[in-house]
């Protein structure tokens, strides 16, 4: 079915936006990295390694900073939730669309922060994803396999949505990314008290990618 005046206007939009917004967060990113370095210095950890994390008790007057980020982190979904209610009448929309933007935001966070700061080195250095409501890690391949996704899914909802999708693709989606999301937090202990990554759990995060993409199918068939 080809996409309509107004989905490809959708689209377009939406991916422009998660493009800007992709390299804005990057910028941010930059300036973080810049004013965690002195942090990190006096707390006797690596300024140029994201791990060992800082704890909080090790902060001092910039434990404001940190609760402003955790903020900032928040408001991120939340504009892209938003940018997707914009474009949606319906939740299925809704969720292609925000998935559209999540995955172009992320995939041009990683592309411009390669560009403005020459990191990362590699699709397998680690990262740190998310702070809330735990840390968030994985090698950066797992992200990009996750935001490639969602931008490609994101896609095709729009060009081909369904009238109605039954509850098994919901509940096959919900799982698969509940699985992935137990993958990126793995490891949340050991990061919290001071460890380095350990190892990324590929086994579960690859159960939860294929369980998503099994689930995306369904709502088409």
């Amino acid at each position: 079915m080809a996409p309509t005046n107004a989905i490809r206007r959708h689209i377009v939009s939406l991916v422009l936006f998660g493009i800007a917004f992709g390299y804005l967060e990057a910028a941010v990113v930059v300036y973080l990295r810049s004013l965690s370095e002195p942090i990190r210095a006096a707390a006797g950890l690596p300024t140029g390694d994201l791990f060992p994390l800082t704890k909080f008790s090790q902060l001092g007057a910039y434990q404001r900073i940190a609760k402003i980020e955790l903020a900032r982190e928040a408001s991120t979904l939340i504009m892209l939730a938003a940018v997707a209610l914009a474009v949606a009448r319906r939740f299925h929309i809704w969720l292609a669309a925000f998935a559209l933007a999540f995955g172009v935001w992320d995939l041009t966070f990683y592309a411009s922060l390669n560009l403005l700061s020459g990191w990362p080195q590699s699709l397998f250095t680690w990262d740190l994803l998310f702070l809330l409501p735990v840390p968030w890690i994985g090698p950066i391949l797992a992200p990009v396999i996750v935001a490639a996704s969602l931008a490609i899914g994101g896609i095709l909802g729009l060009i081909r949505a369904p009238a109605r999708v039954g509850w098994i693709p919901w509940m096959l989606l919900m799982l698969g990314g509940g699985i992935i999301l137990v993958s990126f937090t793995w490891d949340w202990r050991n990061i919290v008290d001071g460890g380095v990554p350990m190892g990324f759990p590929w086994a579960i995060f690859a159960t939860g990618e294929l369980i998503g993409v099994v689930g995306f199918a369904c709502a088409f068939g």
